[in-house]
């Protein structure tokens, strides 16, 4: 078996390659993101790669720039271990959020053709069922598969109660609940790592990702900390995106900790996270109704009732607020873009009007 294959290369990645012409360019896989350079892993084997200056200049006016696991057309330079990646072929799914730090809307990508992803989370003071339901939106828009991972097991002395609660949020998701000190869960979690299969963990910092991809390699790949003592959250170990073919077959993505997760938009997520919020606001009298302070408002009538927690529905108002939200934003900065684009073609159109009106003159 190749490289390429080992890293995922099928059939259908073999046919999307071959719709178009590629010239003498070669077929990689990004293995890990270090900002401006990348790790490619190419039949030959694992090279550095950088973006063409015109790929960089195209990015700047709009679209996400490269990720760990996205198969990328490189040019590789003779007689170097580097090489020039001047396009990235079409996603099968792509997990994303909104950069932090920034006022416009601006889509950072986390992993690219992703299968699989593993939400983790540890079961000590950081436990946050709310923080997770974020996590699984993040999941369902990006096309993939989400599984929930309890981690940290050994310090808890109720983990089953908290898988139960994780799948009553998350009804149809795999809960496992797993211990790298103790070895516990380990073939629950491989049984997932089939060969070619690509799985990414994401989680807060501190929530034992690292720690996990070494249990699953067995290996000692990733660094890894202790978390506070005082607040059991956990301090940043891994310090960028990186792809690991285990030795089961599969391919593991190991992301950096998220301190927040801010969403980058919604393609269904919202409602499939909170299906049942959804199946109770059809009672209620209004087709639009905030569940607030509406008369006869079904979902309210549910919290009294103690059929559904009120923090949850807090949860799913507030996200809802959050992504329409930046659906404004992305709206201004589109607008923004279109005016940008009138702003440069104008100067070009009059100017080219000038010297046809000056040729037929002359002519």
């Amino acid at each position: 078996m190749n490289k390429l294959m080992q890293y995922g290369w099928s059939a259908n990645w073999d046919q999307a390659w071959s719709k178009e012409d590629r010239g003498l360019h070669n077929p990689g896989r990004i293995t890990a993101d270090f900002g401006q350079k990348y790790k490619v892993m190419t039949e030959e084997g694992e090279i550095w790669g950088e973006m063409s200056g015109k790929m960089k200049h195209a990015l700047q006016s709009g679209g996400a720039y490269p990720a760990v696991g996205d198969w990328v057309e490189l040019q590789r330079l003779e007689g170097e271990e580097r090489g020039i990646i001047h396009g990235v072929m079409e996603r099968k799914t792509s997990i994303s959020r909104q950069k932090a730090g920034m006022k416009s809307a601006q889509e950072q990508l986390i992993a690219a053709n992703v299968d699989i992803l593993f939400l983790v989370t540890s079961l000590n003071d950081d436990y946050n069922p709310r923080r997770m339901e974020r996590y699984l939106i993040m999941a369902w828009n990006s096309g993939v598969n989400p599984v929930i991972l309890l981690s940290k097991a050994d310090l808890c002395d109720d983990a089953d109660l908290k898988a139960a609660e994780m799948e009553l949020i998350a009804p149809g998701v795999p809960v496992h609940v797993v211990s790298a000190l103790e070895n516990m869960g380990k073939e629950k979690v491989t049984a997932y790592l089939k060969d070619g299969v690509t799985v990414a963990l994401t989680g807060s910092s501190g929530c034992g990702k690292s720690t996990i991809v070494n249990w699953i390699a067995e290996s000692a790949s990733q660094k890894t900390q202790d978390i506070r003592e005082g607040d059991s959250r956990g301090r940043h170990t891994t310090t960028h995106r990186e792809l690991f073919l285990l030795p089961q077959g599969g391919l593991m993505v190991d992301t950096p900790g998220m301190r927040e997760l801010q969403l980058y938009d919604d393609d269904g997520g919202l409602e499939q996270v909170f299906t049942d919020i959804e199946a109770i606001a059809e009672g209620c009298r209004f087709a639009d109704c905030r569940h607030e302070d509406e008369a006869d408002c079904a979902v309210r009538q549910a919290v009294e009732n103690g059929e559904l927690d009120e923090k949850r529905l807090q949860n799913y108002r507030k996200t809802q607020r959050e992504l329409m939200f930046q659906m404004k934003k992305e709206a201004r900065a589109q607008r923004k873009m279109n005016r940008m684009d009138r702003s440069v073609k104008e100067p070009v159109r009059r100017k080219s009007s000038y010297w046809n009106k000056r040729m037929h003159d002359e002519g």
